[in-house]
């Protein structure tokens, strides 16, 4: 499916992003992993690893640069990188709220900024950001759920922006994925999240990647701006304490 295309997958070393990396290297693709901690124990079996920061502007240009030397295009652009510092607002710090907006929304806007002339250049592209179903709204992420909901509003307006381009730019948003992140949790607050699945049920970083990679196709060609839920039905009852 993905055989002669290029694809860059940011914070792709781990949990949901090296799952996404590794079903597109299944389906054939040439895949490009930026992220700041690679692991040691890497091989290019894992896909090519560029280590760099996204919010920092020339890091994104060095390692757009690299993919473009090697490989010569960039047909898919993944924007999965993010963090979190989770707290009440009475209890957060400016410096975790400019954090996680910095990483998660900024860091996704400075690699569309760069990535974007290419796909406009060639008439093709693919963009897939990886939201969160928090931007609904959860007790404690202001800074979390500000960032995501953010990356939808950026996935509607470059959505519409690269329409005449042949550039789709579309969303995913997981809910509770079974990470080494979630499984570290306490077990009284995993369990308290599990119970409010519809039917107890809890994602896989490979259900993530099956929704990317859908929106990464080119079946996809007519499906552009649209935000789907990966979630177990859980954002349908987003009111729901």
């Amino acid at each position: 499916m993905f055989s002669d295309q290029v694809i860059l997958v940011t914070g792709g070393a781990r949990g949901i992003g090296k799952a996404i990396a590794e079903r597109f290297l299944r389906l054939g693709g040439t895949v490009y992993v930026l992220d700041q901690h690679i692991p040691e124990s890497w091989s290019d079996a894992d896909g090519m690893p560029l280590k760099g920061d996204i919010t920092q502007a020339d890091d994104v240009a060095a390692a757009v640069r690299t993919i473009m030397d090697r490989s010569g295009r960039i047909d898919v652009l993944v924007n999965n990188a993010g963090i979190t510092r989770d707290h009440v607002i009475w209890k957060m710090s400016e410096e975790e709220f400019d954090r996680v907006l910095e990483v998660n929304l900024k860091g996704a806007w400075l690699m569309c900024r760069a990535v974007i002339p290419l796909m406009r250049e060639r008439r093709y592209g693919r963009i897939v950001n990886i939201a969160s179903r928090a931007w609904l709204g959860n007790p404690g992420q202001s800074n979390y759920a500000a960032s995501k909901g953010g990356l939808v509003s950026l996935t509607r307006v470059l959505a519409l922006e690269l329409a005449n381009r042949n550039v789709t730019v579309n969303t995913v948003a997981p809910g509770l994925i079974r990470t080494p992140l979630t499984e570290a949790l306490k077990p009284e607050v995993w369990e308290s999240l599990v119970q409010k699945q519809p039917g107890g049920q809890v994602g896989t970083p490979e259900d993530v990647a099956t929704a990317v990679t859908f929106f990464a196709s080119r079946e996809a060609q007519f499906i552009t701006g649209q935000l789907l839920y990966v979630d177990g039905g859980r954002s349908v009852g987003a009111g729901a304490p």
